[in-house]
């Protein structure tokens, strides 16, 4: 299976690196018994093309063009994998490529923590909004753990009346079950003592980055821009402009696959237009 066959000028890339990793999912689910019948039709690759398509274009399942597998299949396998925890796999996957690449070890051993608080479209229920009083936006947020390189560890979707602390208390649960190298996390103001006993309990020094109350205007603040920059690739993938998905697990899934594609393209070294490009 070639991830590089042919394909539609407007398709995005899966990256050839996760061809392999996509193979030996669907062999070992046809040696447990879970795909037995015909063999199946849709190549793997076309299909992360297509849940790719949908994260960085934000259309809807339903708008998919016609020369991608039927919605109906594509978000099957988008649901099926978000279950299994393949998406987290495949991030972790590239993300120790691109700090080997980088002259890293591929285990990370410090993090940054922040938090985003996001509006939400129509479909998402009240139940699982709130309001984030600080910056009076309502819907939810995205509380990111990254390493140095702003690579994502650790994501969890919640109501935005969620505090960073409750976020950043979580988050360090995370990491320190994923990446138990990580010894040390730098925060903002928002993460307090809670978290930081937290922190020590699992063995990292949490550290909070102020901000010079002298200085005015922008002023880029140490360690805690690597979280902010990655934020910001977020954000040109439309279908994280805004959040979209009934579910927050279906959101944190939505985050792995967006940093799946900007990592296939650090290592390829490929360059695509935007949303915002146009």
């Amino acid at each position: 299976m070639e991830c590089a066959s042919t394909r539609s000028p407007r398709a995005t890339r899966t990256p050839t690196t996760l061809e392999p990793a996509l193979s030996a999912w669907r062999a070992e689910r046809k040696g447990s018994g879970l795909d037995i019948g015909r063999p199946p039709e849709h190549d793997l690759c076309r299909i992360m093309d297509a849940i790719l398509y949908v994260d960085r274009t934000g259309i809807p399942w339903r708008y998919l063009p016609h020369d991608f597998a039927p919605w109906e299949t594509v978000y099957g396998y988008f649901a099926t994998w978000q279950k299994e925890g393949i998406f987290a796999q495949l991030n972790g996957l590239l993300r120790r490529l691109v700090r080997e690449a980088e002259g890293r070890d591929t285990e990370p051993t410090a993090c940054v923590l922040d938090a985003q608080s996001i509006k939400t479209s129509a479909n998402v229920p009240a139940a699982g909004q709130g309001i984030d009083a600080g910056k009076k936006i309502v819907g939810r947020k995205r509380h990111l753990g990254v390493d140095t390189l702003g690579l994502l560890l650790a994501v969890w979707v919640t109501a935005a009346s969620v505090s960073d602390n409750t976020g950043g208390i979580h988050l360090l649960s995370q990491i320190s079950a994923t990446s138990p190298r990580v010894t040390k996390a730098w925060t903002d103001t928002g993460y307090r003592t809670k978290a930081i006993d937290h922190g020590a309990r699992l063995g990292i020094d949490v550290e909070t980055t102020q901000r010079d109350p002298g200085i005015k205007g922008f002023k880029v603040i140490p360690r805690r821009w690597v979280v902010e920059r990655t934020f910001g690739w977020l954000m040109h993938h439309r279908r994280l402009a805004r959040d979209y998905e009934t579910h927050a697990h279906r959101s944190e899934a939505i985050i792995h696959i967006a940093m799946i594609d900007l990592i296939g393209r650090r290592l390829t070294r490929e360059t695509t237009p935007n949303w915002r490009d146009t």
